[in-house]
This record gives C-alpha cells, sequence and structure tokens, in this order.
C-alpha cells in the first residue's frame, strides 16, 4: 500500500472520527460529569469497538444484515433505547465537584457494543470499506481497521478534554443543568434522522 493511500485513509478516519455524533458528544459529557480519568474505558471502547466493527463488516456482517431485514430493525430500536437511557443518564447527572454521582461513565464494554447500534459507526465502517478495501480482503480489511484505532483515539480525545476544560466553568449546578440538558437534546438529534426511517 503506497503513502498516499494511507494518508488518505488516516485523512477520511480523522474527519469522520473529530465531527460531531453521539460518540463524541457522550464523551465530551462525560469529560464534563466525570473527568477525562474516568472517561478513558469510554474512549479506548469507542476506538477498538469501531476497529472490531470495521473488521467484521469487511468480512460480512453487513450482508448478514442485509439477508434479515428484521436485525436492521432490531438495531435501529437499540439505538434508540440507549440514546433514550444516555439522555436519562445525563438529566441525572450530579454535579463534577466530587460530590458522588447517580450515574457512572461508560464502561469499555458498553462503548465497544454501542458501535453497533450507532448509525454513524455504521455509516464509517461500511464507507471506509466500501472506499479503501472494495476487494474485503483481511489484509484490506485490517489496514483499515489498524489506521481507524490509531486515528480515531486522539480524535476523540479532543471531545472528552474539551468537556474537561469546561467542568470548572459547570461547577455551577445551573449551568451544568442546562449544559447537560442541551447535550441530551443535542444526542436525540443526532439519531433523529434514524428515527424517522422507522416510521
Amino acid at each position: 500500500m503506497t503513502a498516499e493511500f494511507l494518508l488518505a485513509l488516516a485523512g477520511f478516519a480523522f474527519v469522520t472520527s473529530i465531527t460531531p455524533g453521539p460518540n463524541n458528544l457522550m464523551l465530551m459529557a462525560s469529560g464534563v460529569n466525570f473527568g477525562l480519568r474516568r472517561t478513558m474505558p469510554h474512549l479506548l471502547g469507542i476506538s477498538l469497538g469501531l476497529a472490531t466493527m470495521i473488521v467484521l463488516v469487511g468480512l460480512g456482517a453487513a450482508r448478514a444484515m442485509e439477508s434479515i431485514p428484521l436485525l436492521e430493525l432490531a438495531l435501529r430500536a437499540g439505538c434508540l433505547a440507549f440514546i433514550m437511557w444516555m439522555t436519562w443518564s445525563l438529566l441525572r447527572a450530579e454535579a463534577p465537584d466530587g460530590a458522588p454521582a447517580k450515574s457512572a461513565p461508560m464502561t469499555f464494554i458498553q462503548a465497544a457494543g454501542f458501535q453497533w447500534i450507532n448509525p454513524k459507526a455504521w455509516a464509517m465502517a461500511l464507507t471506509a470499506i466500501a472506499a479503501f478495501a472494495p476487494d474485503r480482503s483481511l489484509p484490506a480489511v485490517g489496514t483499515v481497521a489498524v489506521v481507524f484505532a490509531i486515528v480515531s483515539l486522539p480524535s476523540i480525545v479532543v471531545w472528552a478534554a474539551l468537556g474537561k476544560r469546561l467542568r470548572a466553568f459547570l461547577t455551577d449546578a445551573r449551568r451544568r443543568r442546562i449544559f447537560n440538558a442541551a447535550t441530551a437534546a443535542l444526542l436525540v438529534v443526532s439519531v433523529l434522522p434514524m428515527i424517522l426511517q422507522m416510521g
């Protein structure tokens, strides 16, 4: 594989990873409510979960989904249910001042599993395979997955770090409630196109 190919793949991985979506909104909220250190399992779960998803999609998981229409509907419903749960968790989060929290940061397994019901992750995986591993060979698919794992982690850390930077400003309870409510609303908006397709 040429340097130009790898640069193009890395650029695609960077742009798709750093742009807003459910993962990054949840990471920013986690950075605010739990700090960067407690958000690390969430970060690693997204990065490695997406890489694993890319491998499995490249090796045929997408074809299996196409052949079982109910599976796609179940994934959409699961995404909607999870986003609603995250919305509720955000609205219940406590102050980032050392006080006990009513909710907890997402675990590695939860974050990795969420990729399978995250519409943006599906779009990223399918587009990356179509554009950079059209032959779906194991070396090509593996390259796409490894580049995504390497590039996505620092890209999404930016969102959690942004949340951490906002912690001091959001120690005020009213500001924190407004931030959490706004983030919860943005999460719902981020999956609105998928919700409309379910109708």
